[in-house]
């Protein structure tokens, strides 16, 4: 197995990675929906986005592959970051260099790679656009620029976010060693940690614009039968298109997380009622509206949500628990439904 070197100016490089605070931070629904496209366009059956850590790559992003890191020393990212073009092994049983790699004798057995480097503002590549799939391809001269101009959409978009108000705001709440302690490794959404962590500052937040803070809790109906019938790997895809669904159906700077099982938590700041109910009913349309794809295997699932807006001097706690209660209800009146605690 070949092992990559590290760039001449890795130093560097490193530390704007670091300095873009992207390392450790919860999905994207944008990128998780450019990422979704790629595998359609090029029916490929994996498609990352992959920062190359000091030690690790770590996916921003992934469709196709359920682990969120690798080793950089096993990875074809690290040889993709050293040049400036796309690097592309069409068959890795047939390259010397990755035909011994863990990555294609054991799961998930890469067969074809293609990688484009993402370039920093400074011209430092800190990750890449990669395609994988289990069975040898080519790529003709149209699918090499498809892919090249699909790359410069995710590292204009990592780009924009660099400078947006949220990264601005986490950067100042959160360390990078925080925020690994509060992702949930499975749907890459903050788990209960970061639950706690941003409840009262998004009720702070509230107050300083004069809006009120909303809780929507979430959780889906009869997930156990998924677990018994299709085994714990399908409930696992189900949990993970369930965060994506729930991500694209909020707005941008609406906190989502994984409170644990099946129940998810979303933070709101919303004028009134009517708002807070319209974000919930648009997530529980997102999962009902059609079914999942697990395993090549059309699965019909629905979601109950409970509401609550935050009354004043009460503490956020409470909301949030008023907003489970809430949930009770849907679940007896029903599932599938959106249910407002007063």
């Amino acid at each position: 197995m070949l092992i990559p070197e590290m760039p001449c100016d890795e130093v560097l490089r490193q530390q704007i990675l670091d300095d873009q605070e992207l390392l450790d931070t919860p999905a994207d629904p944008y990128l998780d929906t450019l990422v979704r496209v790629i595998r359609e366009v090029f029916a490929v059956k994996t498609v990352l986005i992959s920062l190359i850590d000091h030690d690790r790559q770590w996916f921003k992003s992934r469709i196709g592959l359920d682990i969120t890191e690798t080793r950089r020393s096993i990875s074809f990212c690290s040889h993709t970051i050293l040049g400036t073009t796309p690097f592309v092994v069409e068959d890795t049983q047939k390259d010397l260099r990755f035909h011994d790699n863990p990555m294609v004798i054991n799961t998930p057995h890469v067969r074809f790679y293609a990688g484009q480097p993402l370039f920093s503002e400074e011209g430092q590549a800190l990750g890449t656009l990669c395609m994988k799939d289990s069975v040898p391809r080519q790529l003709t001269d149209q699918q090499l620029h498809l892919f090249i101009d699909m790359a410069v959409l995710v590292e204009g978009y990592l780009k924009l976010r660099h400078i947006s108000e949220q990264t601005t705001q986490l950067r100042a709440a959160l360390s990078r060693e925080q925020r690994k302690a509060m992702l949930d490794p499975l749907t890459q959404l903050w788990n209960r940690a970061g639950l706690n962590h941003f409840l009262p500052r998004q009720q702070l937040q509230a107050d300083e614009l004069g809006l009120h803070l909303g809780v929507l809790f979430c959780d889906l109906d009869y997930f156990k039968r998924v677990n018994d019938s299709h085994g714990h790997a399908a409930g696992d895809q189900v949990l993970w298109e369930t965060a994506r669904r729930i991500s694209s159906a909020v707005r941008p700077q609406d906190v989502v997380t994984r409170s644990g099982g099946e129940e998810f938590v979303v933070l709101l700041l919303v004028r009134e009622r009517h708002e807070l109910l319209q974000i919930a009913e648009r997530i529980r349309s997102a999962m009902s509206k059609e079914p999942m794809d697990i395993d090549n295997q059309p699965l019909n699932l629905t979601i109950s949500i409970g509401a609550a807006l935050r009354a004043p001097q009460e503490d956020p706690n409470s909301t949030l628990k008023r907003a489970d209660q809430a949930l009770y209800q849907a679940k007896g009146n029903g599932r599938n439904r959106v249910e407002f605690n007063d």
